[in-house]
Order: structure tokens, then C-alpha cells, then sequence
């Protein structure tokens, strides 16, 4: 990984972090991630109109793509109703390098090297102590849902670095991706909650479109890095958005900062950092 994607994909962390703190203010977080959604399919319709559409051999990926999305936002939500984003956040968004690590051991062929390994061990004994100590404030739905939300992660970043590959384009695939999203996101949301139940959506419409855009741009920076490095690597180091969302869990949503959370974001960034060397 150059040192041009390295950087490029530690600015995605920060923007990927900071439209998941949208979620966790003034609307319930169906909603908020409908409105993030929706914003950022009118971003990647923009864009569409630039790059064109995907190659058609990118086609089955981003169906696919676009059916995790849909799974990894629901299962997002349920998880930031149930707890705090400083314990949801690490929690998903440190267990999906591992599974996208051993998704693309299978799906890529990409080898583990034994700096990798050792990674993968340091990061997963901070997401272990991070669940156990955070059970206190934490119920079992929460934990599952957090879980269940990283299967996903690393689901859909496997699919959308093989179809960013085989589109030819990465900015047409990512344009498409997000166009996709928006519409079903939305239609689930309006299925779930009617549209007299979406009306709370435009009195956060402000934070809504500005979440889209940082949510457009962290996912467009990647799904272009996975093109120019290997997926596992471009996944473990966006995962560093546990460092940036811990700040702002503590610094804008005044969760409280607990000692066990910061031994934790130390461990899992450390392996984060030790799967960048591999």
C-alpha cells in the first residue's frame, strides 16, 4: 500500500466515523440512516452522470452489494437503539477486518503473512475486552446486532472491491453502488415507517445531507483504494475510524470516556496498525 492510499484511506476513517455520529442525534437512527442514505444515492447520481455505468461483469456484485447494504443498515440501527456509539462503533467496526481478512483469504487468495496474524490477535483481544467490560452498559441484543452488522462489513467490502475490479471503473461502480443504496434504503424505510412516520427526517435534513456527503466520500476513497492496494488491507486500516468515532463519542455525544474503552481503542488500533506493516 503506497503511501498516497494509506493516507487517502485514513481520511475515509475520519469522514466514515463522522456520519455515524449523525445517527446518534435528533432522530431515531432508522430514519437518520435513511436520510444519510438517501443524501448520499444524490451524491453518487451526480457522480453517475460523469463516470457512466459500471461494466456489466460488475453487475452481480453490485446486486449483491446492494442487498448487504440494505442488512448492514437495519442491523446498524437496531444496534444504536439498544447502546452508545463509543460501544456499538468498536465493537462492528473492529470485528470486520478479521472477517474480511479470512473472506478474502478465500475469495482473493490474498496470504496471511505473520505480522498479519499477529494483527488479527492484538485487535481481537481488544474487541474481546471491549464486549466483555461493556456488557455492564450493554445487552446481549446490542452485542448480536453489532456483531451481525461487522459479517456485513465485511461481506460488502468483499463484494464491492471485486466489482469496483471487474467495472473497469471504480468511480461508475461506487457512483452505482450508492444510487442503489439510496433507493432501497429509502423504500425500507417508508415500508417500515410510512411516510407520515418519515416526517421527522426533514427537520434533520441539514446533518442528514452533510452525514451523506462524508459517508459518499469515506466509501468512494476506499472502493477507489481497493482498486490500487489489497482488499484485506485497505479494510483493517479504514477500520481505524474506531480511534476517530471514540473521540467523537466522548467529545460531541458526551459519552462517558470508561478506562476498558480506551485500553481497548489502543489495542484494536494497535492491530490495525500491525495488519498496515504486514
Amino acid at each position: 500500500m503506497s503511501t498516497t492510499v494509506f493516507l487517502a484511506v485514513l481520511a475515509a476513517a475520519f469522514l466514515h466515523a463522522g456520519w455515524n455520529a449523525v445517527l446518534k442525534v435528533r432522530i431515531e437512527p432508522l430514519l437518520a440512516i435513511g436520510l444519510v442514505n438517501g443524501s448520499a444515492g444524490l451524491f453518487g447520481l451526480v457522480l453517475m452522470t460523469q463516470a457512466g455505468f459500471p461494466a456489466s461483469a460488475s453487475w452481480p456484485w453490485l446486486a449483491a452489494s446492494t442487498v448487504l447494504h440494505l442488512f448492514y443498515a437495519l442491523a446498524l440501527t437496531k444496534a444504536y437503539e439498544r447502546a452508545d456509539m463509543g460501544l456499538v462503533y468498536p465493537i462492528a467496526r473492529g470485528s470486520a477486518p478479521l472477517l474480511t481478512m479470512a473472506g478474502s483469504l478465500v475469495v482473493v487468495g490474498d496470504p496471511l503473512a505473520p505480522m498479519a496474524v499477529a494483527g488479527i490477535a492484538t485487535l481481537a483481544t481488544g474487541i474481546a475486552l471491549l464486549a466483555l467490560r461493556g456488557r455492564r452498559g450493554l445487552d446481549g441484543a446490542a452485542v448480536n446486532y453489532a456483531l451481525l452488522t461487522a459479517v456485513t462489513i465485511s461481506l460488502y467490502t468483499l463484494a464491492d472491491g471485486m466489482g469496483a475490479r471487474a467495472a473497469g471503473n471504480p468511480h461508475a461502480y461506487i457512483a452505482a453502488v450508492f444510487l442503489f443504496d439510496g433507493i432501497v434504503c429509502l423504500a425500507a424505510v417508508a415500508w417500515m415507517r410510512g411516510l407520515r412516520g418519515m416526517q421527522p427526517m426533514l427537520t434533520a435534513v441539514g446533518p442528514g445531507v452533510a452525514g451523506g456527503a462524508m459517508a459518499f466520500g469515506a466509501y468512494w476513497i476506499a472502493v477507489w483504494a481497493m482498486t490500487q492496494a489489497p482488499i484485506a488491507l485497505v479494510a483493517a486500516v479504514r477500520e481505524t475510524s474506531v480511534l476517530f468515532a471514540a473521540a467523537i463519542a466522548v467529545v460531541v455525544l458526551r459519552e462517558p470516556l470508561l478506562p476498558h474503552r480506551v485500553v481497548s481503542a489502543a489495542l484494536i488500533v494497535a492491530g490495525l496498525a500491525l495488519i498496515r506493516t504486514a
